[in-house]
């Protein structure tokens, strides 16, 4: 068994671990969306184009236990095992570090020769302790296609020195912690080979539930893609500056995007489609030249994306509705202009958001309207504000989340440094978890503001008004599986024993 452990067959294994019962409780059966793992098959893609040999395990959309994707491991007899934390949002790269760690420890248990290493947007914010903490080999800090292969390189010439000199990499010698400089960013996002999907389980992806409110039974297949890497804003409460190194934003150009398209449409039937940039809406002649080569090959999609309120005007969103975009997102976040103004939300107003909402629908696009409970200078008056705000906006599905000190993000950094309350575990960033503990602002506890925001999903959710706009826009199939949703109660530790404004200031 030993001598055939060592028999290397397969130099890169990817594992995209995952924690989808833990996180999601139980709406992680049926209602979330198992997404393909883009920057896992990107990877992959990059790897396998510098002549290394490539295989990826999808844990979460293959449902597999730590131990039996430790099993399946063992056939690859990889030179090098890379863990891959990311999910269908930034957040969940530190959502599923908690189950990553066992795998990580499933797998060195049962393959202790190979090297592991751990990617993510979660271990690039913190590095040192993702090494301390984790049982990993190495963590790599940054985008990681230089990283990888030249790491393959040293492993691959059996280095002996223990020295690890590769940009964007960590590692422990003996106590302590060796750290490289960040690697440059790729300049140009068109030498990048197109996703590795023939190395993933295409058929076992599926939608959000919104995302198909046409027909929830008609989910899959499901696929991604990106037309940009980074983002040119910087708000607060997000982290994906770590992953990049800062602000900042690189575009592919629309041939490869299309490119990207027909290949899951015409080898893996897939119609419905996110867009995964942080924000697609932001240079017009970019969304537009897409949007015609989509139009040009007539293809029937459901897409949704990313936009933001100053960002879209009438002809963009007319031209995006002809090819596809069924749905956008807006980070509308609040109704109080103290609490936006406060996290970097500046450039427009509510006025300027009932228009680009009535804009938005006149224009035969949904709306996914994101709020979120708990910023900084919230108390309940201004969560009040938010959510009456949802409720005049009356958007075709509204997430509602409790405000998270994400590691990486500013609010972390503050709240580390005001010793505020955090989560006991990496699953309590978890939006759905029960162990789900939120930032507490200056003015409410963490239980004060989880509360109001799980009242607040049913009231809209439930709401006459809101139930009529889906049935008149969906149908009443769609209704029916809103209402299915909204009895799965979610369980929360820290609410077990709450009462409202006890011991608060409110």
């Amino acid at each position: 068994m030993y001598k055939k452990a060592i028999e290397r067959e397969i130099d890169l294994l990817l594992i995209k671990p995952a924690d989808k019962a833990k996180v999601y409780g139980k709406l992680g059966t049926s209602l979330s969306a198992i997404e393909p793992p883009l920057w896992t098959g990107l990877l992959a893609a990059y790897c396998r184009q510098e002549g290394w040999s490539v295989a990826i395990i999808d844990v979460e959309a293959e449902g597999l236990s730590p131990d039996e994707a430790a099993r399946r491991a063992q056939e690859y007899r990889p030179l090098m095992a890379a863990f891959t934390v990311t999910g269908a949002n930034l957040s969940a790269s530190t959502w599923n570090m908690t189950g990553t760690r066992d795998y990580i420890r499933a797998f060195k248990n049962t393959l202790p020769d190979v090297k592991t290493l751990l990617w993510g947007l979660h271990p690039s914010a913190l590095p040192e302790r993702t090494l301390r903490e984790e049982g990993t080999d190495f963590v790599c800090q940054g985008e990681g296609f230089s990283t990888i292969t030249e790491l393959l390189k040293l492993l691959k010439n059996g280095i002996k020195t223990g020295r690890y000199d590769v940009a964007g990499l960590w590692y422990m010698k003996g106590d302590e912690v060796v750290s490289n400089p960040r690697p440059g960013l790729v300049k140009d996002l068109d030498e990048l080979p197109p996703v590795a999907w023939d190395l993933l389980p295409m058929d076992r992806y599926r939608a959000h539930n919104w995302h198909c409110f046409d027909d929830p039974d008609k989910r899959q297949p499901y696929g991604v893609i990106y037309t940009s890497l980074g983002c040119p804003f910087n708000c607060s409460f997000c982290a994906l500056r770590t992953l990049f190194g800062g602000p900042g934003i690189r575009y592919r150009s629309p041939a490869r995007v299309i490119d990207d398209i027909d290949t899951l449409v015409k080898d893996y039937h897939v119609k419905n489609i996110k867009v995964l940039d942080e924000c697609f809406v932001l240079k017009e002649s970019h969304v537009t030249a897409i949007c015609d080569l989509i139009i040009e090959r007539g293809y029937d999609l459901n897409i949704w994306a990313y936009a933001r309120v100053d960002t879209v005007n009438d002809a963009m969103l007319k031209k995006m509705a002809l090819a596809g975009f069924k749905w956008l997102c807006y980070g509308i976040e609040s109704g109080n202009e103290k609490s936006l103004s406060n996290v970097s939300k500046r450039g427009f107003n509510k006025d300027d958001i009932r228009r680009v909402i009535r804009m938005t629908k006149y224009a035969g696009i949904n709306v996914l309207g994101n709020f979120m409970f708990g910023l900084p200078e919230d108390d309940f008056k201004a969560m009040q504000e938010a959510l009456d705000f949802a409720i005049e906006l009356n958007c075709e599905y509204t997430n509602f989340y409790a405000t998270m000190a994400y590691p990486g993000s500013r609010l972390y950094e503050e709240a580390c440094r005001t010793n505020m309350r955090l989560p006991m575990s990496w699953r309590g960033y978890s939006a759905f978890s029960r162990e789900c503990v939120p930032l507490p602002t200056k003015y409410l506890s963490s239980e004060d503001v989880l509360h109001f925001r799980d009242k607040a999903f049913v009231e809209f959710h439930s709401s006459p008004k809101y139930l009529k706009q889906v049935e008149d826009r969906f149908g009443r199939k769609a209704v029916e599986h809103i209402n299915s949703m909204l009895n799965h109660k979610i369980e929360r530790d820290i609410l077990k024993h709450y009462r409202q404004g006890a011991g608060h200031d409110n």
